[in-house]
């Protein structure tokens, strides 16, 4: 028996047990009527949402070496499960849970789900049921850890990556939902707009990236790549890049919570952003000097996606070719730099989303109708700044600071020689089939720095 495993069992034995206690609350009487529109539509967009996340698997598997492509692919889909569960014990609650000062909401006010049932709410869910807000706002929570797991992939112990994913939903996806979309948080208040997410889900998951990558350090064979063409799996990037471009659909038009015209104008500067973020990213490459690729392709769409969350109803559809292009270009130019460094974010997670979502934060705060800079308005702008700065330190600091907390418990970093051959193998026993799979050599001193660290 591996002991290792006892406690996490334990926690879902205990969850399936304390079901039995749970009763359910009479539903509200006088609530408002439910739309059936609006839930046909928050239906399919919940649909959506979740999509992403095996599309994440598809995204990421395709960029990592044929030893690592099971493990890294896995890190993205148990998000399903592990968020899930704890999305109905209390994670709702901390997120949409009656305000505690603004700052995280009250744990035992939906705690497994007393309370959240088929009527409507007021203040969250005011044509659809309180229960399918939830399952629509579960998807958001599943997807950004997995995001969060691109920075470190090919490196990171399956058990400790667990443990981090619920301290950091506890702890840094949780209070940034409450600040930023309940009525009551302190940034909503503020009148900070992110329509689906710019800094809940892109900038968190960025920053939380950027601290896995300089905690856990560079992967052994990192600044030894050969320089010739790329060796990802093109083919699955191509899928997931689909999946994630089909899905965002529900991402950012069903955060209107309505089958309206929020919605519709969400739904087209998605689709707007996203292709010119994409042309730009290969453009850029051309003028460059290298050649136009579909990797380049699809992490541009990509970013387009995570630039224009949180403006997707607050600006036009030709501002949102704006977006698009400028968060292409400057996430292409991150890219390089950091390929230039020392730093190892396996997949450009903070390039990518970080940067993304700071720039979609930024151009919000500056084209968004009636109250950005561009119609004359300064207000809002410099409370995004300030949301920005709070949002980014908060979540980095914070996720260091998780990453350590796990490193008490379960050591973060796989051995050298697990690494060696492969995640695949040394943490779940499953080979990707009919590929070939070397042990590469290990360097004797990058071995001794690794084990040291570990």
């Amino acid at each position: 028996m591996n002991s290792r495993w006892i406690f996490p069992f334990a926690v879902l034995l205990g969850l399936a047990i304390w079901s039995l206690g749970t009763v359910e609350v009479p539903q509200p009487a006088g609530a408002a009527p439910i739309r059936a529109g609006d839930v046909a539509w928050l239906l399919t967009a919940t649909g959506l949402v979740l999509l992403m996340t095996p599309g994440l698997s598809f995204f990421y598997g395709g960029m990592v070496s044929a030893r690592n492509v099971i493990s890294t692919m896995l890190q993205s889909f148990v998000a399903l499960g592990v968020i899930s569960l704890l999305w109905v014990a209390f994670g709702f609650s901390l997120a949409f849970g009656h305000s505690l000062y603004g700052l995280i909401g009250n744990p035992f006010t939906y705690m497994m789900f007393r309370g959240v049932g088929v009527a409507t709410d007021p203040a969250l869910a005011p044509t659809i049921p309180l229960l399918l807000f939830a399952m629509f706002q579960l998807k958001f929570a599943v997807i950004t850890p997995a995001l969060v797991s691109g920075s470190f992939a090919e490196r990171v112990r399956f058990s400790a990556y667990l443990l981090f994913m619920c301290l950091f939903s506890i702890f840094v996806y949780a209070p940034l939902a409450h600040w930023t979309w309940h009525p009551d948080g302190f940034l909503k208040q503020w009148g900070v707009l992110d329509f689906a997410g710019g800094t809940v889900v892109h900038m968190s998951a960025g920053f939380a990236a950027l601290a896995g990558a300089i905690y856990l350090g560079p992967r052994l064979n990192h600044g030894r790549h050969h320089s010739g063409p790329s060796e990802a799996n093109t083919p699955y990037v191509i899928l997931g890049t689909g999946m994630l471009w089909f899905g965002w659909f529900g991402f950012n038009a069903g955060s209107a919570l309505a089958a309206d015209a929020v919605a519709a104008q969400a739904f087209a500067t998605t689709n707007t952003a996203s292709a010119s973020a994409m042309l730009a990213w290969m453009f850029f490459d051309g003028l460059r000097g290298r050649k136009p690729g579909a990797l380049g392709a699809c992490i541009g769409a990509v970013v387009g996606l995570v630039a224009i969350t949180p403006a997707a109803a607050y600006v036009s559809v030709p501002h949102s070719i704006l977006i698009g292009v400028v968060a292409s270009l400057l996430s292409n130019m991150a890219v390089h730099l950091k390929s230039r460094s020392t730093l190892d974010d396996t997949l450009d997670v903070f390039p990518c989303h970080g940067v993304g979502g700071i720039v979609g934060m930024l151009l919000t705060g500056m084209l968004a109708r009636d109250v950005g800079l561009l119609s004359g308005q300064t207000t809002i702008f410099l409370r995004h700044v300030m949301a920005l700065l709070i949002v980014s330190g908060y979540s980095f600091s914070m996720s260091l600071l998780l990453f350590k907390v796990t490193d008490l418990f379960v050591s973060v970093r796989v051995t050298p020689e697990d690494e060696a051959i492969g995640l695949d193998i040394s943490q779940h026993a499953e080979r990707l089939a009919l590929v070939p799979h070397p042990e590469p050599a290990i360097v004797t001193g990058d071995t001794d720095k690794v084990r040291a660290r570990a």
